[in-house]
């Protein structure tokens, strides 16, 4: 029996992602987090237009929010990268079951370029050491990664714990200068903290600068399973970036 297609619809987020301005807002957040002036100048939009549309787009949970960690005044804006692909798989499916299937995360890298990574935090003790054990783990050794503090102190524990828990072995890290490597070139310089992503300094060959806004979990107050869950949820969310920066690395190699 075929169906009668003029009683279907195009699914709702196809159409929120119609609107030129609000898929540029995307692309821009694809990039990097963001403060809302960054956006206004990225989109060269008035701001009350931008902040209409990042509106829009947080109402159906395409964008967050977090305020920063260095300036509670200012806002970061991210993607919701989770949410994002599983409305894109839904949408492909109710065209096409074969546009339903997920890209393989496990898919080789070994068309990927010598590439070099620097993961940037405060004290390069949980967020930046964590991701750099990530990305070295999913990477299979095939992208050399870094991490460094502007203000370096020591690998925290239950960072270490929590790389345990994924297998991840970090014991052997320890918390290093960003002068270290400041004569040093990278392909990706990936700022984990708001107080690093503003006082980065400027690195040789011209990276790409990333910036992912993640709260410290080394700041959370309580029991040692409350302060531990907020490092393993960290965890888990650096895990998910890394996948999808992996995916970027990859298209934009092919």
């Amino acid at each position: 029996m075929i169906a009668n297609l003029n009683t279907f619809q195009p699914p709702p987020f196809l159409k929120l992602l119609s609107n030129t301005l609000r898929w540029r807002l995307l692309l821009a957040l694809a990039q990097s987090d963001l403060r809302v002036m960054e956006l206004i100048k990225r989109v060269e939009q008035p701001q009350n237009l931008v902040s209409y549309h990042l509106q829009r787009l947080r109402k159906e949970k395409l964008v967050q929010v977090r305020r920063s960690g260095a300036d509670s005044r200012e806002v970061y804006y991210s993607l919701n990268l989770d949410e994002i692909h599983r409305l894109y798989v839904a949408a492909g499916e109710m065209l096409h079951p074969a546009l339903g299937e997920t890209a393989d995360n496990e898919a080789s890298l070994d068309a990927l370029p010598n590439i070099r990574v620097l993961f940037l935090c405060t004290h390069n003790g949980a967020r930046s050491q964590m991701a750099e054990g990530i990305l070295r783990s999913v990477g299979h050794g095939k992208i050399e990664v870094l991490s460094a503090g502007t203000e370096p102190a020591h690998v925290h524990p239950l960072a270490v714990r929590a790389m345990q828990e994924m297998n991840i072995d970090i014991r052997h890290h320890r918390s290093k200068s960003l002068e270290e490597y400041l004569d040093q070139t990278f392909d990706y310089i990936i700022t984990v903290c708001d107080r690093a992503r503003e006082s980065c300094p400027v690195f040789p060959g011209d990276p790409t600068q990333i910036h992912w806004s993640f709260p410290d979990p080394s700041a959370v107050e309580g029991s040692e399973a409350v302060r531990f869950e907020a490092f393993r949820t960290t965890a888990i969310q650096l895990h998910t970036r890394i996948n999808y920066l992996l995916m970027m690395m990859r298209r934009e190699e092919e």
